[in-house]
């Protein structure tokens, strides 16, 4: 669906979040190591100030999978259906989204607009969701990890807040000290520019594996963002390389990237910083790096599908329209 002809929906607002709201807890993918990862899920969502409704199938097991898929969308339909849940959050990702985007419902999910919270292999749900629906939804944090200062007033400026104009994933600020430079959390320009556009993305495993679906966002004009997490670079290298024979780099109006975290090289081997660079040397569109997006401890909240601005030049990602009632 890179050059639908169709018109894409009309984007669909859910209600900003306020504390004492009901949030429904879901595990639509991979199962946790132990039980108690669901209980610590339900302790971390609750620490925010929100009640808890779990799942009726939050604790099940099957293989690698938190349940059958039947059983894991079944709880996701379940969520958008009550009307006392106010917001979703998944409780992990690993494995499993995209085996239940057949079987969710989606017309009683643009009937009953909600916060969707989650990440990596949650890619699949929010580009999915959006696509057919119009849904903005939310690239955040799962309930299964610490919130560090970063990513708590990240979350809570998207969702709670959620100011007009407000600039996303910027790094944390560091004081500047003698002897000593940021390392980790830089911005790079690698192509200058200026753009405006839905802003798209998510995991590239997961929107790789997408392609060529019904459940594929459409691209054009999009700004589009990535991040991966344990993938060698010779497999970014493969998932940039199919991105670009879609024609998905020829469709876009603008590239963030975020975060490779544990990009192991195999020797001899290219870095991931290098894998980048080159996949992406010939497009003549905005590209800036190093954006608080991924497997990463201080992590942006991002909502996708809401129209933003990139300023490669200034370093900046702005979401420039309404994305929260």
């Amino acid at each position: 669906m890179l050059f639908a002809s169709a018109a894409l929906p009309k984007p669909l607002l859910a209600t900003r979040l306020k504390p004492g709201m009901t949030i429904g807890l879901v595990a639509p993918a991979s199962r946790g190591l132990d039980p108690e990862d669901m209980i610590f899920a339900q302790d971390i969502v609750s620490s925010l100030g929100f009640k808890v409704k779990t799942g009726a199938h939050l604790f099940d097991r099957w293989g690698y999978f938190a349940g059958t898929d039947e059983a894991r969308a079944a709880d996701l339909n379940a969520m958008f259906l009550d009307p006392s849940i106010d917001g979703i959050f998944c409780a992990r990702g690993g494995y499993g989204a995209s085996r239940l985007l057949p079987l969710l419902n989606y017309p009683a999910i643009a009937k009953n607009p909600k916060v969707l919270m989650g990440y990596s292999d949650i890619t699949a749900l929010h580009l999915a969701i959006n696509q057919i629906t119009g849904l903005i939804t939310f690239h955040g944090p799962i309930a299964t990890q610490q919130f560090s200062d970063y990513t708590l007033s990240a979350f809570q400026q998207t969702l709670i807040q959620a100011p007009r104009n407000q600039s996303v994933a910027a790094p944390p600020l560091r004081p500047a000290l003698e002897g000593r430079a940021e390392r980790q959390h830089r911005l790079y320009t690698l192509k200058p520019g200026n753009c405006r556009g839905r802003l798209i993305g998510g995991n590239l495993s997961l929107i790789t594996h997408l392609l060529g679906t019904p459940y594929a966002p459409d691209f054009r004009d999009a700004i589009l963002f990535l991040e991966d997490v344990d993938e060698a670079p010779y497999r970014v290298d493969r998932m940039l390389t199919a991105l670009w024979l879609a024609g998905v780099f020829d469709a876009i109006s603008g590239l963030v990237l975020g975060s490779f975290k544990h990009a192991r090289p195999l020797a001899p081997s290219f870095s991931v910083s290098e894998v980048i660079a080159d996949r992406v040397k010939d497009l003549k569109i905005p590209i800036l790096k190093g954006l608080m997006i991924g497997h990463i401890e201080d992590q942006a909240t991002l909502p996708v599908g809401a129209i933003a601005e990139l300023d490669a030049d200034a370093k900046t990602l702005t979401i420039v329209e309404e994305y929260l009632l």
